[in-house]
Order: structure tokens, then C-alpha cells, then sequence
């Protein structure tokens, strides 16, 4: 009957745990020693030895000929519990058994002395699932425990676990198992199981196990159907899209061809590739990019991908670090979405969309990205202006302009000549007293003073421009709320109950063009009015000047030459 991998090659003393030699060595000495504790506590993520330590650990010290503080193996103890049938050795699964009845049974079993073995050892696998009252019912028995019991708990969330139950145990921390020594590993094992596995189908296998052999070896066996085990035979194995493929996609993003990328993502999804895997793919090369980015002397060591300098560097090159956090957040973001979305595809799309189109965001991190990007451009001298809007008004609807004529600078105001000024006009207000002299100084009558006036286009009892835009700029996006104090660019005022907003034409219109945008206006002019008003929208043109009329002279009706 065939055997997967993972138990066939189950370590069976503790020189055959990879990777944990600061353990396996010190419960070595004190196997030899006599020295052990009553309670232990193995810590440590899925699949790095936790569980096979602990029975390693019950076989050494029942062994009745224990060899360098390993189990030998062979006596009936060693092959007893290895087939489990010593009942002195309980193996418990706190996630199926964490209730305080069964905590209760445990106790009242554990006080017999062993049957066949010299001691009762319990091993209670994801101890941290155990409920408030078991962990209770626990503490008394591993406070005041027998001579011949011996508790082994194992959890891979050690927070979760009671201090008081902490304080009782000798804890042992297995830490991940480097990739190096999971590959080499790996290719022991293949070569006696004969399999044709190249050291980079090793790698790779090594690097998606995450530091744990147990995921290692069944991904191994996933992979052995195929004759030869090389890297195309893990990536079809595994549902990946594989390294070329990945970096291939991250350049037609850093290139901004939307169509291109949508093109390889769905020739990957053609192929068979999961959507979350491939944004998964995309996240890990966004982040050795940004290894490389910010710690270019240790990058090697920190590289968990796979990829080669040469398209890391290149990578690297063409983005700041702003961008590749904001890529990385925005990856993240889609890829945590996945979950709840009816289709992964369309969401792997929107999530490509935003990446290749760099303006659409408007998070913190993605403005920083596009500050930091344009610098780059301007010191690089490579600047180039925005994209203006590629659908123009037509021509037709465009309103017809007046052209006004250059205004005249104020040093060279008109002032008309008596010549050119009807005698009729000031015939009936001119006093008998007063005389015009030809080219004499033109003074005004002294007059009242009228009151000063503020000067303001508000009706009474309704809000400001200003203190309109100050209750909305909170809830609006910040490249509005900058613009906002420009008023060549933005304008408004309120105008029969409506607050007319005039922006002038191309992306910044777009910006403002928005149901959300113009309803924040609304709601802070609502809020400060005390009554519904609604925000209207409409370009902003320049206002012609109207030319000098000679309705204007009528003004000089109450000058007095003298």
C-alpha cells in the first residue's frame, strides 16, 4: 500500500530532524542525563517538527536502549508506540477534544501508573484551542503531576496559550527551516525514492513550503507524477503562472499598456492559473523588488522569489519606492476582495486596471507615488505633461467668445477734450461762476464720502464660497481640496437656491464632474444654510471686458473744469 511521503520519511530519532539542531540537541543531553521536565512546550508554525519531536521524545525515554539519547528504534517500547500500540502513549487533538469533560477523563486517567512503559506521556497537539475551563482543569495535575506523567503540548500560536500555563512547561521555539536545507533535503529523499528532481524544482518546491518540510515533501509528492520533476512540471503542478510570466506582466504595467496586460493575464487564465495565485505571484515580486530597492547590499539573502538580478534590477530601476509600496497595497487589496467576490477574474482585471493607470487612485500612498514619480521625471529631465482628456466638446457647442480689446495701461487713461464733449450735456448743471480753460486741471465737485460697503456676491443669509469649501474639504480628495484657493481655476456662488460651481475645462473638470464630489458640496452648503441646496456644475470662462462706451462720458456731467 503506497505511503505518502510526509509519513514514510517521518523522522524517527533526533539526529533525522532537519533544521532544529538547537533543539534536538538539548532533549538529547537531557534524555542522557536523566534530567527531564514533567511538562514541555514546543512552539512553532505548521510542518517544522513540532508534533515528531514529541513522539521522538516519548520513544527516548521509555527506549529501553537508548543510543546517544535517541530511541533505538527496536525494543518492543520504541516499536510499540511508533505503531501505537502502547497505551501509555496518548497523542490528543485539543482542536477535536477542548472541552473540560475531556480535560476532566485525562486527569482521572493519568493518575494510574503505565502499564508497559516507564512513563505516561500525553501529547496534546494545538494546545491553544483548549477552552478557558480546560486549560483549568489542566493547570492542577500539570502543577502538582505524578512521577511517572509526562505532558508534551504543541501550538502554533503561543499568545493564545494561559501564562499560567506558560509558567508550568519548559518551552522550546522551532524556528523555520532555512530553504537551503529543505532543498538539499528534498533531492536526499528523491534520490531514494528515484525521482529525476532538478536542484531548481528543489528550490522552488523549498521556497512554497515556507520553512516547513511536512509541506515540502507533500508538495513532492504532488509533484511526482511527472517523470521528470523540473520547474515547468512545479509551476503546472502547482497553478503558477512561473517567474518569466510574472515579470513579464510586471513590465507591461510598468509600461502602462493596459491592453498588453490584460492580454497576458488572460492567456494565463486560459492556461488554467488560479486569479488569487497570480496576484499572490505579483505581490512576491513586488516585494523582492522592493528588497532590492531599499537594501541593495543584503538582497540576495532577503530575495524569496527566485528572480534573477538582472530583472530585479531592472525592475527596481524603473520605479521609487513609493510606487512599488503603492502597487504592493493596492495588490493586497484585490487579493483580500478575492474572497468575497463572485468573480475572481473580473476582480484580478480591475485589480491589473488600477496598476497600469497610475492616476486613477487617490489613497495617501498612491498621491506620494505619483509626487515621487514626477520628481523622478523633472530631475531625470524626462518630464512630460498629463494625458489631456481624449473626447473634446465638439466645436459647435462651444460658446462663441468676445473678443475684447487690449485694455489701455492706467498712466495712459483717456480724458476726452472739451472739443469732443457735447456743450449741450453740461448745459443745464454748469454754475454761471465756473469757466473751462483748455488744457487746465479737471477736478471733481467735493462730495459726501458714501459709506464703505463690503464687497461680496452672497445674498444675504446665505453661506460663502469659502466657508462652503472649508465644511466640505475633509470628505474631499486632496488633489481638490488643493485647488480649491485657486480661483482662476474654481469659482462658486450661490444663486436661487443653487450653488453654481465653475471649474475651467480639461482633467480638472473631470475631477470635480463627479455624483460624490458635488454631493459633499451640496451637504456642506445644506448643513450651513439650513435648507437644501443643490450643486451645479459648469465651465468656467474667462469674462470679456466690455469696450469704453460713450455712455461713459456722462460721467464728466459731474466734473467741473476750472
Amino acid at each position: 500500500m503506497y505511503q505518502a511521503l510526509y509519513r514514510k520519511w517521518r523522522p524517527q530519532t533526533f539526529d533525522q530532524v532537519v533544521g532544529q539542531q538547537h533543539i534536538t540537541e538539548t532533549l538529547k543531553n537531557q534524555v542522557k542525563t536523566g534530567r527531564l521536565s514533567h511538562a514541555y512546550l514546543f512552539i512553532g508554525t505548521r510542518g517544522t517538527g513540532k508534533t515528531t519531536c514529541a513522539r521522538i521524545l516519548a520513544k527516548a525515554v521509555n527506549c529501553e536502549h537508548p543510543v546517544d539519547g535517541n530511541p533505538c528504534g527496536v525494543c518492543p517500547a520504541c516499536r510499540g508506540i511508533s505503531d501505537g500500540s502502547v497505551l501509555d502513549v496518548v497523542e490528543l487533538d485539543a482542536a477535536s477534544n477542548n472541552g473540560v469533560d475531556n480535560v476532566r477523563a485525562l486527569r482521572e486517567e493519568a493518575v494510574f501508573t503505565p502499564a508497559s512503559v516507564r512513563k505516561r506521556v500525553y501529547i496534546i497537539d494545538e494546545v491553544h484551542m483548549l477552552s478557558a475551563s480546560a486549560f483549568n482543569a489542566l493547570l492542577k495535575i500539570l502543577e502538582e503531576p505524578p512521577e511517572h506523567l509526562m505532558f508534551i503540548l504543541a501550538t502554533t500560536e503561543l499568545q493564545k496559550v494561559p501564562a499560567t500555563i506558560l509558567s508550568r512547561c519548559q518551552r522550546h521555539s522551532f524556528r523555520r527551516i532555512d530553504t537551503p536545507d529543505i532543498a538539499e533535503y528534498l533531492e536526499y529523499i528523491a534520490k531514494q525514492e528515484n525521482f529525476k528532481l532538478s536542484h531548481e524544482a528543489a528550490e522552488l518546491i523549498a521556497r512554497l513550503a515556507d520553512g516547513g518540510v511536512r509541506d515540502a515533501l507533500s508538495l513532492l509528492d504532488q509533484c511526482s507524477a511527472s517523470e521528470t520533476i523540473d520547474l515547468e512540471a512545479v509551476y503546472s503542478a502547482m497553478g503558477l503562472a512561473g517567474n518569466r510570466r510574472t515579470a513579464q506582466l510586471m513590465s507591461g504595467i510598468l509600461d502602462h499598456d493596459t491592453d498588453k496586460t490584460l492580454r497576458d493575464f488572460n492567456s494565463m487564465w486560459m492556461d488554467g492559473k488560479d486569479p488569487a495565485t497570480l496576484l499572490t505571484e505579483l505581490s512576491g515580486l513586488l516585494r523582492d523588488t522592493l528588497m532590492t530597492h531599499v537594501a541593495p547590499k543584503g538582497a540576495r539573502s532577503l530575495i524569496s522569489g527566485g528572480y534573477d538580478d538582472t530583472t530585479l534590477g531592472e525592475l527596481s530601476g524603473r520605479m521609487t519606492t513609493e510606487e512599488i509600496i503603492c502597487a504592493m497595497e493596492t495588490v493586497q487589496k484585490y487579493t483580500a476582495s478575492m474572497r468575497e467576490s463572485t468573480s475572481p477574474k473580473t476582480t484580478a482585471e480591475l485589480c491589473l486596471v488600477s496598476l497600469c493607470d497610475n492616476t486613477m487612485g487617490e489613497s495617501i500612498a498612491e498621491l506620494r507615488a505619483r509626487i515621487s514619480r514626477l520628481e523622478l521625471q523633472i530631475s531625470s529631465g524626462s518630464f512630460t505633461p498629463v494625458r489631456e482628456d481624449t473626447h473634446p466638446a465638439p466645436a459647435e457647442e462651444e460658446p462663441e467668445r468676445y473678443e475684447p480689446e487690449p485694455p489701455r495701461r492706467r498712466e495712459e487713461a483717456y480724458i476726452p477734450e472739451e472739443d469732443d464733449l457735447d456743450p449741450e450735456m453740461f448745459a443745464e448743471e454748469q454754475p454761471e461762476d465756473s469757466f473751462v480753460q483748455r488744457g487746465g486741471r479737471v477736478e471733481p465737485e467735493h462730495q459726501a464720502e458714501p459709506e464703505a460697503q463690503p464687497k461680496t456676491d452672497v445674498p444675504a443669509g446665505e453661506p460663502a464660497w469659502k466657508d462652503i469649501c472649508a465644511k466640505a474639504a475633509g470628505a474631499l480628495p486632496m488633489d481638490i481640496k488643493l485647488r480649491l484657493d485657486d480661483s482662476a481655476s474654481v469659482r462658486g456662488k450661490i444663486e436661487n437656491g443653487t450653488l453654481r460651481i465653475e471649474v475651467v475645462p480639461g482633467f480638472l473638470y473631470g475631477r470635480f464632474n463627479r455624483q460624490d464630489v458635488l454631493a459633499k458640496f451640496s451637504e456642506a452648503a445644506t448643513a450651513l444654510a439650513g435648507k437644501e441646496i443643490h450643486a451645479l456644475l459648469s465651465e468656467l470662462h474667462d469674462e470679456p471686458r466690455p469696450q469704453r462706451s460713450l455712455d461713459e462720458l456722462k460721467q464728466f456731467k459731474e466734473v467741473k473744469f476750472i
